[in-house]
């Protein structure tokens, strides 16, 4: 009798942990693609490196990795976005001169938002 109202607590009591962590881990995986804006970049792109990575069980994030040459020096700058099913996945070339906005995470620069810069020749 004492098992018959025990293991179904127990069970309810494990599906409601599980279902509180999912829910406070999709909202991480939402949050990847929140970057403050401190700080703005201007350089051409040197290498690209795109990849696919596992953030929790079936929730993926997309992370495109640059090099970029400044004036000074050359910065590799992340960009972090959770794949959804409607996801536009951003295309960059090297060669290009592209702006970022974003702000430093420890040794590269983690951005959101960019914008392609045109470069007038003389």
């Amino acid at each position: 009798m004492v098992t018959a109202v025990v293991i179904p607590i127990i069970c309810l009591y494990f599906f409601w942990i599980t279902r509180k962590e999912m829910k406070l881990n999709d909202i991480k995986w939402l949050a990847t693609a929140e970057v403050k804006k401190e700080a703005v970049l201007t350089g051409e792109i040197k290498s690209i490196s795109q990849e696919k990575q596992r953030f929790y069980y079936h929730r993926y994030i997309l992370v495109h990795e640059l090099m970029l040459q400044t004036e000074t020096k050359l910065i590799k700058a992340k960009k972090i976005c959770p794949i959804k099913n409607n996801i536009e996945i951003d295309t960059f070339s090297t060669g290009e001169v592209i702006r970022i906005y974003g702000c430093w995470d420890g040794n590269h620069f983690h951005f959101s938002e960019y914008q392609m810069v045109h470069m007038d020749k003389k």
